[in-house]
């Protein structure tokens, strides 16, 4: 699928983390934005909210079962999870594709070493 939008995405089907912020930052209006990492923290925490409603009412009205319907609801407030974790890079000074290199390189080291199940950040 190719972005619709009027950003530098390239046709090709995918967008890059990078051309995802850069777009995303074009529709970021909040207070005092650069400076501010409390107002995308609780949009992010809300979105997650939203999410996990969608899932509740899933359970609940169709017996788990998940419709395309849903699943395309739940696409759009993947989005919106995005947006508000590309607010967050940018308020934090990360680029979106450093923080998820980071993490793949914490995951794979976790499962090379044999502790995937766990807790703790630093196991």
């Amino acid at each position: 699928m190719s972005c619709k939008c009027e950003c530098e995405c390239k046709a090709s089907g995918e967008i890059t983390f990078s051309e995802y912020a850069k777009s995303a930052g074009l529709t970021a209006i909040y207070p005092n934005r650069g400076s501010n990492i409390i107002y995308p923290t609780l949009g992010l925490s809300g979105e997650v909210g939203e999410i996990s409603e969608k899932i509740k009412k899933m359970i609940r009205d169709e017996n788990g079962e998940m419709s395309e319907e849903r699943r395309q609801a739940l696409k759009k407030e993947l989005g919106d999870v995005m947006w508000y974790l590309a607010a967050m890079c940018h308020e934090l000074g990360f680029e979106m594709g450093d923080v998820a290199e980071a993490n793949i390189e914490k995951l794979y080291s976790r499962m090379n070493r044999g502790k995937i199940k766990g807790n703790g950040d630093d196991r």
